[in-house]
């Protein structure tokens, strides 16, 4: 018995070092949370808004989704990743009719093959983002 206890105190602590947090420089966090948590050898990247380093969201939606990926991208690479790492992306839009709009974007960034993707229509999202993307990546 007190051998399965031992062993299950060692793999709680190794499991517990092995989830790191992923912090891009400049990251200024609008809150309690991680950018990115990399564990098990799979980085979770947070909900991430195209706001600047001032706090500003563009005017022209294109702008903001592009600046949306350009914060994933500071947080992939702070983990040493890059967009061809990703293995599944979720999409909020406030607004369906902007889907087109961000999947011509969308194309600029992910190679192929592509990650899996799901998009979710949403009725508003912090500030005044029109977009929040999550990414998982290997």
């Amino acid at each position: 018995m007190r051998i399965l206890v031992v062993l299950l105190a060692l793999a709680t602590a190794a499991a517990a070092q092995e989830k790191k947090p992923v912090v891009p420089k400049d990251f200024n966090p609008a809150g309690p949370y991680s950018a990115g948590i990399f564990a098990g050898g799979t980085l979770y990247i947070s909900g991430t808004v195209g706001r600047d380093k001032t706090g500003q969201y563009p005017a022209e939606f294109e702008a903001e989704m592009k600046q949306a990926l350009e914060n994933i991208r500071n947080i992939l690479t702070a983990a040493k990743m890059d967009f061809s790492n990703a293995v599944a992306v979720t999409v909020y839009l406030t607004d369906m009719k902007l889907f087109d709009r961000m999947n011509k974007v969308y194309l600029e960034y992910f190679p192929e093959p592509r990650p899996t993707r799901t998009t979710v229509g949403v009725a508003s999202l912090v500030g005044t983002a029109r977009i929040e993307i999550t990414v998982t990546a290997r």
